[in-house]
């Protein structure tokens, strides 16, 4: 296994990253933001996790989205 210690995403499930951007957001949010059914109709990780597992250009958004997340937290600490 590579070690990527600039790789803020390295380690991280994306289980994880949904239960996040869940919690910071809320499915409304996310679903505005990143429009997607599975945010928008009846919104749960299990569902979320199946589509973002096949569909490379959604998960790419959502890691984005984390990413951003977590610069602005930074940002207010």
């Amino acid at each position: 296994m590579k070690i990527q210690p600039n790789n803020p995403l390295h380690g991280v499930k994306l289980e994880q990253i949904i239960n996040e951007l869940e919690a910071h957001y809320g499915w409304e949010y996310m679903g505005h933001t990143i429009k997607v059914r599975c945010f928008t109709d009846n919104p749960s990780v299990k569902s979320s996790l199946k589509f973002l597992r096949r569909t490379p250009w959604a998960r790419t958004k959502v890691e984005n989205m984390y990413l951003n997340m977590l610069s602005k937290q930074r940002k207010e600490q």
